[in-house]
């Protein structure tokens, strides 16, 4: 098998990812004004399994019901959401925006990683660690070198995010194997979410004492509902369907997407310019990412005449 490629829908579906997600940052600081990390994890998971259940029984479709494929998805929902969730949110709380975003887009590259080590079909390519290596120079270019001064501390808060991304480049390879059984992209993402509330409750239960905090403000609800609905059961819906048509790796390229989204949603609705920096940075995202399609270049390559 060749590494999978990325269609016109799935570019198409990497865009509204980023767009969903780019947003999520936001809702995240709104949640924290009130929530605390492990609260704010528990509720964007449990919150999103209503009407992830109902699109479900919508499409007549349903949860599996036998032992190993439940057994699947809890290792699915502690990869791809209860554990990063709470490591990130914690470390989001401790260290800025941009750092995080920072932090957030190495994601490719370890799935880029990973997939070379642990998958048949998904092999590592000059062209693709180009292109990871450019998109994350563009990143961190957009974003302002200034972010990086906070490397020098709170250090187990970068600890924390990076783990996070290291566990969702995990989750994506093996979400992939799960997407292609006999279980489908929404019954995945609804049992991933479903799981995860499970998982979470424990710590929430424990380490917050939610019976113990006062109410929380509006605009923190908003960012709990935020996270929930589209940025979880719309969101997940998509990122497995994707995993299963463009591969772990090229999914997890959402992460570089983000913050160029952000900022034309900000020229756009705000009235913002762009900066040079984020001409230059997004010009780099731009070039990594037609590096890791590969077909521009496949077209530039000179052929080989065949005897």
């Amino acid at each position: 098998m060749t590494n999978p490629r990325i269609s016109g829908g799935d570019w198409g579906i990497i865009m509204l990812l980023s767009l969903i997600w780019g947003g999520a940052f936001f809702m995240i600081s709104l949640g924290l004004r009130s929530f605390p990390p492990t609260t704010l994890a528990f509720l964007r998971m449990a919150l999103a399994v209503p009407p992830m259940l109902i699109a479900l029984a919508y499409l007549g479709q349903k949860l599996p019901t036998d032992r190993r494929s439940w057994g699947q998805l809890f290792v699915l929902g502690g990869l791809n959401a209860a554990f990063p969730f709470m490591l990130f949110f914690w470390g989001q709380s401790h260290i800025s925006t941009g750092l995080g975003s920072i932090l957030n887009a190495t994601t490719p590259l370890w799935g880029v990683v990973l997939a070379h080590m642990f998958t048949q079909h998904e092999k590592a390519t000059p062209s693709r660690i180009v292109g990871v290596l450019l998109g994350l120079a563009g990143i961190i270019v957009m974003v302002g070198t200034g972010a990086l001064k906070g490397m020098t501390s709170d250090v187990l808060a970068q600890i924390a995010c990076l783990f996070a991304t290291v566990l969702y480049a995990v989750a994506a390879i093996y979400g992939r194997t799960l997407s292609q059984s006999t279980m489908t992209p929404i019954v995945v993402a609804t049992g991933q979410v479903f799981t995860a509330a499970i998982l979470i409750l424990p710590f929430m239960l424990i380490i917050d004492q939610p019976w113990t905090l006062p109410f929380a403000r509006w605009d923190a609800w908003v960012g709990a509902f935020g996270l929930a609905i589209p940025s979880t059961a719309f969101a997940y819906f998509l990122y497995f369907r994707l995993i299963d048509r463009a591969g772990a790796s090229n999914a997890m390229l959402v992460a570089f997407i983000q913050p160029v989204v952000a900022i034309i949603l900000g020229v756009l609705a705000l009235g913002e310019s762009f900066a040079t920096k984020e001409v230059i940075g997004a010009a780099l995202i731009g070039l990594g990412l037609v590096a890791i399609d590969g077909r521009v270049f496949a077209k530039l390559a000179p052929r080989r005449s065949v005897p």
